[in-house]
């Protein structure tokens, strides 16, 4: 063990002693980049917002006017798609209202009638939506979450090494964030994460491996800890259709444009070797990038015992969510287990694929939640309505939007106008290139706006591409909605990032070499893999 001689601390009079818990734990789990007296992240935001209010209109006004050899209707709408395009990149109003802002001016321009224009808005994916969020509100209510959390990080040798707490933690995070939202799971999980952080602190001090007035905000074990809660949310997301805003919406898109159905189990078996690959690259390139100072440590499993000592049993609605989530799931299971036993051309896939219809097994799991009780004699039922209303209807809304203009895309004539045109710009031609070229487009608009506006701007484009090249556009559209979860540089690039940068515990020059070394990788993995996974699972065959 290093001595503090060897380490450069001073005397106790001139280094006094850093207070772990007070610097890790004394405030909110959250800081506002302002709050961190980081002005350059403050200032670009105000300036990419600021940019957006004039560019959006000017843009939609310039390109609405412009000489161009093309339909009325397909200029019009290619008009208002652009500004609203800008007002999500930018994000001078909030996403959700842009898109809305969008389908109103696509109606008051004449495009096409209002009926026709807000029919996808009653796709099923929209109830897919509404109950997978009502019942992760269950899960993060009653703390249904939080125990799983706590079990794993309570299992024998976990808590004493740190690389096997930050990859069981990261672990924990993926599985998760497959069935809750990202940012809620990096929420939940927070304070546990500066919990462990404060214990695996005190210890170094204790030990003399630190200077006495050290940072415990700049250990590198710290970073590592936080970074992969962020990532790990991120990576988590794709396993499951549900698990991100992009992969509902980028589905829906597909879905939309080639008429192919990607079914739960489809997506899962194809998602899942992507996901393990990629979070076997993410602790190494976290561990070998900010490998932590000690390896060895002791408390952690004591924390982690006392918080579970602190939850108790389980409680009736824990219980009662988890039996609701438990048959959701299974409802949506049953499809693909069907089609794997009879096959999916058969007369009972078909049956099934259609009563059991993901938005309506999501409705029926939400559904169970206001009717097991928890407290019958006063008819108190697992979750109430006012819990409800809390679930994000933002996304809900923004998916709409996303819909329609894909409707749109179609309808008017405007895809394939669009996929014919990059076809001849950019020369693009085979099934690879425009895969590489869709992950490398959806990767970048990522890392300067939200996962969720990159996934509505990319797939709409990249699906006319492929189809205009005669490439089927399944595999470059899908890779796509994959790469779009792939913002790791900057802390606009998902509220995760955000999150884990307001600890303050994450330096910004190591969440952008961390982030780009993995948003590199990770673009490799998701080219490499995605046309084998659509071929093994059968995906639009």
């Amino acid at each position: 063990m290093a001595s503090t001689a060897e380490h450069g601390a001073a005397a106790p009079s001139e280094s006094p002693r850093t207070d772990v818990d007070k610097a890790l734990l004394g405030g909110s789990t959250y800081r506002s980049l302002s709050e961190l007296g980081s002005g350059a992240e403050e200032k670009f935001e105000k300036g990419r917002r600021l940019v957006g209010w004039f560019l959006a209109p000017l843009v939609s006004l310039v390109f609405g006017f412009l000489p161009l050899d093309m339909p009325g209707d397909q200029q019009t709408l290619a008009a208002v798609l652009l500004g609203v395009v800008v007002l999500w990149i930018c994000e001078p109003i909030p996403i959700p209202v842009g898109g809305l802002i969008g389908v109103a001016a696509i109606v008051v321009l004449g495009v096409a009638p209002g009926d026709d224009v807000l029919a996808p808005f009653g796709s099923t994916t929209i109830f897919t939506f509404i109950g997978a969020f009502i019942l992760a509100q269950a899960m993060l209510k009653h703390g249904v979450a939080q125990r799983v959390a706590y079990f794993v990080l309570g299992l024998p040798g976990v808590g004493r090494s740190t690389f096997r707490t930050i990859i069981a933690f990261g672990a924990i995070t993926c599985v998760l964030s497959a069935f809750i939202s990202n940012t809620a799971t990096v929420a939940m999980l927070m304070p546990t994460a500066l919990g462990i952080l404060a214990v695996i602190a005190k210890l170094m001090q204790s030990q003399g491996a630190v200077r006495p007035d050290f940072d415990p905000m700049r250990l590198r074990v710290g970073t590592a800890l936080m970074l992969m809660l962020a990532y790990g949310a991120s990576v988590g997301g794709l396993m499951t259709p549900v698990g991100s805003p992009p992969n509902l919406i980028g589905r829906g898109l597909i879905e939309e444009a080639t008429g192919e159905r990607i079914s739960f189990g489809q997506w899962m078996l194809a998602a899942l070797p992507i996901c393990l690959i990629m979070f076997a690259v993410l602790a190494t390139v976290l561990l070998l990038v900010n490998k932590p100072e000690i390896r060895r440590i002791e408390g952690v499993e004591e924390f982690i015992r006392e918080r579970r000592a602190e939850q108790g049993p389980m409680s009736r609605a824990e219980k009662n969510t988890v039996i609701a989530f438990g048959v959701t799931v299974a409802l949506w299971l049953v499809p693909a287990v069907v089609g794997l036993v009879s096959g999916t051309d058969s007369s009972a896939y078909a049956t099934v694929s259609d009563r059991l219809d993901e938005g309506v097994a999501a409705v029926i799991g939400a559904a169970l939640l206001f009717v097991l009780p928890v407290n019958w004699s006063k008819q108190q039922a697992t979750l109430t309505w006012k819990d409800a209303a809390q679930i994000d209807w933002g996304t809900i809304l923004l998916f709409g939007t996303g819909i329609i203009f894909g409707a749109m895309l179609s309808s008017t004539g405007l895809a394939e106008t669009i996929g014919n045109g990059a076809s001849d710009a950019l020369g693009i031609t085979s099934a690879f290139a425009i895969t590489a070229f869709a992950v490398i487009l959806a990767v970048l608009i990522s890392e300067t706006t939200s996962n969720t506006a990159s996934a509505a701007v990319v797939v709409p484009i990249i699906i006319p591409l492929a189809a205009a090249a005669g490439v089927d556009p399944l595999v470059p559209a899908l890779a796509a909605t994959f790469a779009a979860s792939l913002g790791f540089m900057l802390p606009v690039s998902t509220p995760q990032n955000a999150i884990v940068y307001g600890t303050g515990c994450v330096p910004m020059t190591k969440m952008i070499r961390s982030g780009v070394t993995f948003d590199l990788i990770g673009a490799v993995v998701i080219i490499a893999l995605m046309p084998l996974m659509v071929v093994f699972t059968g995906i639009g065959s």
